[in-house]
């Protein structure tokens, strides 16, 4: 199944939670936290403005991205996990 985002929403795949710290102790499924990073798998067209005119996202596919931790929606595609943001919600994306 493909999902095409509508408007200014972007389809992310969550990066994996964290099961270690850094000291190697293994992290209970109740104590991790929702990761705030993932790649950009689809993006909308963009919101209208209030002249009619299309604003496209600043994102792309393939993009890495820094999200917020309660933001968007969760979607299962294929047994797979994805976040269905806003564009607004995404803060930065990962350049190396």
């Amino acid at each position: 199944m493909t999902l095409k985002p509508l408007g200014d929403r972007v389809l992310v795949k969550p990066a994996p939670k964290e099961e270690k710290t850094a000291s190697g102790l293994y992290i209970s499924s109740g104590a991790q936290e929702k990761p705030q990073r993932g790649k950009v798998v689809a993006v909308g067209a963009g919101k209208m403005n209030d002249k009619g005119e299309r604003i496209v996202p600043d994102v792309k596919a393939g993009d890495e991205v820094y999200f917020g931790k309660y933001g968007g929606n969760e979607v299962k595609i294929d047994g797979e996990d994805y976040l269905l943001l806003r564009a607004d919600d995404i803060y930065a994306i990962i350049e190396d």
